[in-house]
Formats: C-alpha cells, sequence, structure tokens
C-alpha cells in the first residue's frame, strides 16, 4: 500500500513538473528568445536532461558530485576526487618547487586573483 501511494505521488510530480516546465517555457522562451513552443513531453524530456546534466540521481551527483572543492581558508573539502584533469600535474610540479619557487609562485597567483583565496595559508585569528 504503501508503495502504491508513493508512486502516486511521484507520477503527480513528474506530471506537475512538466506541465509548470511547459507553461513557462511556453510563456517565456518564444516571445523573448523567438524560441520553439514545448509539447509536454519535450517539456518533461527538458527536465530529464537537466537532471542528468546538473543534478545526478544520486545524492549531489551532476558535474559536482564526487569532487573536493577550496574552503576558504580550510584546504580541501568534501568528495572522492581531485578538482580537475590536471591536478596530478600540479600537484607534481609544485612538489619540485624549492620553498623559494612556492613563494614566488603563491606571490604571482595573490596578484592575478587578487588575494581572493587563501593557497593553503590558515586563517590568522585577530
Amino acid at each position: 500500500m504503501r508503495f502504491i501511494k508513493g508512486f502516486f505521488i511521484g507520477a503527480a510530480f513528474i506530471f506537475l513538473f512538466g506541465f509548470i516546465s511547459m507553461s513557462l517555457w511556453n510563456a517565456l522562451v518564444p516571445d523573448l528568445f523567438h524560441g520553439p513552443i514545448l509539447s509536454y513531453w519535450q517539456a518533461l524530456g527538458l527536465l530529464l536532461l537537466a537532471k542528468i546534466f546538473f543534478g545526478g540521481f544520486r545524492g549531489r551527483g551532476g558535474w559536482h558530485g564526487g569532487h573536493k572543492h577550496w574552503g576558504h581558508g580550510s584546504g580541501w573539502v568534501a568528495g572522492s576526487g581531485e578538482c580537475g584533469p590536471y591536478w596530478y600535474k600540479w600537484k607534481e610540479e609544485l612538489e619540485k618547487m624549492t620553498p623559494e619557487e612556492k613563494e614566488a609562485w603563491k606571490t604571482k597567483m595573490k596578484e592575478k586573483w587578487g588575494g581572493k583565496y587563501s593557497w593553503g595559508e590558515e586563517k590568522k585569528s585577530e
């Protein structure tokens, strides 16, 4: 009984989201961008495509899923992979640098990015 109730509630939400997406698209896109008018099934397909690209199907999913991101002042946080395909190359290059070269590189990055990121330094308590 619980499964059947959940199934019908899920089907109702899918129908509702498809109808809302179709209505919003057809009200805005043709007038603003001279885009096509979508049918209900096209809108549902567009929702599914967006879910695959941006939301995934498990947990956080999408292109963010499983990646580590830089935490402001707290170093690498969350996830199980490195951020970007060049991470290992950068890691090797940084390990080869002398402390003076690392300091020069950090200074260069701070100048380039305006000190926006901490670059591994701990936040100083005042």
